[in-house]
């Protein structure tokens, strides 16, 4: 019964979002800035390591599977990505990364619990509960409008607040880097996610969603493979990606 109230509540909130596009489009958003921003990573307290320190012993599997993500971003992702936003308007694609920014919550929250942090777990479930009624199911982010930060954890961080190493650094197929602790991570995360979307769209409904969560996170990152213009593209990504994951344990 809950659960046909929400998917109906959902379906309302969609076609009223698309009703609203008739009138004046907002203007166009630009891409959130990464969390590891150069500031943070070069500070006085963050520890740093030359990029050629991380351990990546299953260097040339990863540089392959690299090769791989630039071939399927390129052919696949961005194309599906560019035609997202070109039939989806911009309020609604803002309602539609809010959605699953709220989902995504929950496994804050949960991982928050894990890792004993009453402020976190606090802030996570203030604002699943905030977003999902007064922000009909995650569609409006309210909880940032009422000055709920948003914390992001996940299991992968977990574990390494309980001394896990991330191990060896991953690159992992369509996902991109991680590492070993932080790709063995990915499954109770992925697990919970999916879940969530099963009891909210059914079995079949959740597949779909998935894929316009996937569309929906990648038309938000700036990133292009093999545009920075360096020779060294891969040890700069390695090289930010650990020293971002060993920040996200220490905070």
């Amino acid at each position: 019964m809950i659960i046909n109230f929400l998917r109906g509540a959902l379906l309302i909130s969609v076609f009223s979002m698309a009703a609203c596009s008739t009138g004046p489009t907002l203007e166009a958003e630009g891409y959130s800035e990464p969390v590891f921003t150069a500031e943070r990573i070069l500070s006085e307290d963050a520890e740093t390591r030359a990029a050629s320190d991380v351990y990546d012993p299953w260097q040339g599997m990863n540089r392959r599977i690299y090769n791989f993500n630039y071939h399927f971003d390129r052919y696949i992702f961005l194309p599906a990505t560019r035609g997202y936003q070109n039939v989806t308007p911009d309020i609604a694609e803002e309602g539609v990364s809010n959605f699953f920014d709220n989902l995504r919550d929950v496994n804050t929250f949960l991982n928050s619990v894990l890792q004993l942090s009453p402020k976190k777990s606090a802030q996570s479930l203030g604002r699943v509960a905030v977003n999902s009624t007064v922000g009909l199911l995650g569609l409006i982010d309210v909880a940032t409008m009422f000055g709920i930060n948003r914390p992001e954890e996940d299991f992968g961080q977990t574990l390494g607040r309980y001394g896990v190493g991330p191990g060896p650094f991953l690159m992992v197929p369509v996902v991109g880097p991680s590492s070993l602790r932080d790709g063995i991570g990915l499954i109770p995360d992925t697990l919970v996610n999916s879940y969530l979307k099963e009891e909210i769209f059914g079995e079949d409904g959740a597949t779909i969603a998935s894929l316009v969560d996937a569309v929906s996170t990648r038309s938000r990152v700036k990133f292009r493979y093999y545009e920075t213009g360096s020779a060294f593209e891969y040890e700069t990504v390695r090289w930010l990606w650990t020293t971002k994951r060993e920040l996200d344990v220490a905070k």
